[in-house]
């Protein structure tokens, strides 16, 4: 800013001082932020055994490579920050605080999974740092009121365990319902959304569930009790190589109950295609984003501009991918926000631009559904269309979903 004001050193001081005066007035700045540059930290299991989300991250690092590229947001370039934390609370934790203390980022951005979301919320807020559309939807992430700083972006799956109640009490009123679920905020979560779902009727159509550890090899045992129960809707509240094992099992048992499976594990490339097309058959889900594989879309602008970021900043990424796509979408989103901080680029201000969002149109958005946010309610995604996997591809049916009710 100085060197502009130099430039034009031909007027008395007097002249200078007050040029200088709203130019200093409107530019604000935290830490991780300057005329030049925005710094914005990620952890992400690049390992471990959640290690299939990383693609994620790597569409995301694309992505701000093409923003920066393209010069980057209000002419500052974003230096994305990622370290691998491997799906563990404690290298999370440790990669987080190197984030803030060290790296000093301006904000956290899309950490990804639950139980490492969980790990660093109260660091976070305590230091007043944005932990920015972090990737779960547990109801812990959308809770204002409690962590002003913290704010999910995945549909709350309370919310979403919710839908498939209520899809469940009108389509199959008389199901015996088995609930497999992870045994953590994500599990648990969707396990008291599918109950109030079903409402009353719960206790008595809820006949078995079964937890597992994300570090547990297999879930073959938990998938039998569940069996054993006499179940004949079987939900699965789990993540990508454990909802892969399930649908193995399951074909493997020539078992076929209704299968509802979590938004977090409906990839094609991640799950129905290592646990088999055939397999995966007629596995319903929910979605609020396009399908790349679906060819309803082919001739779409915001599609057509996604498969052409793909080929060009990351032709390694499988365009296919609903990972991929999602990465796409969130940061997207990120620039939306980054965008309307304008010159003021305080934490304070990021989570108001983050927490004001109005009918906001992401290229991959299915038809209709829009984000907005207030300061009393950080959902970002609140609606939701169901959906049946074919043995090819995501079939979308029925309404768009929009739930109101509490976020859990």
């Amino acid at each position: 800013m100085r060197n502009g004001i130099f430039q034009f050193v031909t007027g008395t001081a007097v002249a200078i001082a007050l040029s200088a005066s709203p130019a200093s007035a409107q530019k604000k700045y935290d830490t991780g932020a300057t005329d030049t540059g925005i710094k914005i930290g990620q952890t992400n299991p690049f390992s471990g055994p959640a290690s299939a989300y990383a693609t994620i991250g790597k569409t995301q690092a694309a992505y701000i490579k093409m923003i920066n590229d393209q010069g980057g947001v209000n002419g500052r370039k974003i230096n994305l920050i990622q370290y691998d934390d491997a799906y563990s609370p404690p290298k999370a934790v440790e990669q987080v605080r190197k984030l803030v203390e060290s790296d000093e980022v301006l904000l956290t951005f899309q950490l990804l999974g639950t139980p490492s979301n969980a790990a660093v919320q109260k660091y976070l807020n305590a230091k007043k740092v944005p932990q920015l559309f972090a990737a779960t939807g547990a109801s812990k992430f959308t809770d204002p009121k409690n962590f002003p700083w913290t704010m999910g972006f995945n549909p709350n799956y309370f919310v979403e365990g919710r839908i498939y109640g209520q899809y469940i009490i009108k389509n199959y009123p008389n199901a015996k319902v088995g609930i497999l679920y992870q045994n953590d905020d994500l599990g648990k979560d969707y396990v008291n959304g599918i109950k109030a779902g079903l409402g009353d009727k719960a206790a008595k159509m809820v006949v078995a569930e079964a937890s597992y550890e994300v570090s547990d090899p297999t879930v073959d045992s938990q998938i039998l009790k569940i069996k054993d129960a006499g179940t004949d809707l079987f939900f699965s509240a789990s993540t990508p190589k454990q909802a892969a094992q399930t649908i193995k099992k399951l074909a493997e048992l020539n078992w076929k109950p209704v299968h509802i499976l979590d938004i977090n594990a409906t990839s094609v490339g991640a799950v129905m295609k290592p646990a088999g097309l055939e397999a995966s058959k007629g596995v319903i889900s929910v979605n609020y984003g396009k399908d790349p594989l679906d060819p309803t879309w082919k001739d779409d602008a915001g599609m057509k501009k996604y498969f052409e970021f793909m080929a060009k900043y990351y032709p390694d990424g499988d365009k296919d991918s609903s990972f991929n796509s999602y990465g796409y979408s969130t940061t997207q989103l990120l620039i939306h926000v980054l965008k309307a901080c304008g010159d003021n680029l305080t934490r304070e201000n990021v989570m108001k631009q983050a927490t004001s969002l109005k009918n906001v149109q992401l290229d991959l958005s299915l038809p209709g559904i829009v984000v907005n946010t207030s300061p009393t309610d950080y959902r970002v995604n609140k609606q939701l269309q169901m959906m049946k996997f074919n043995g090819e591809r995501w079939e979308l049916f029925g309404p768009i979903l929009e739930d109101t009710g509490p976020a859990g």
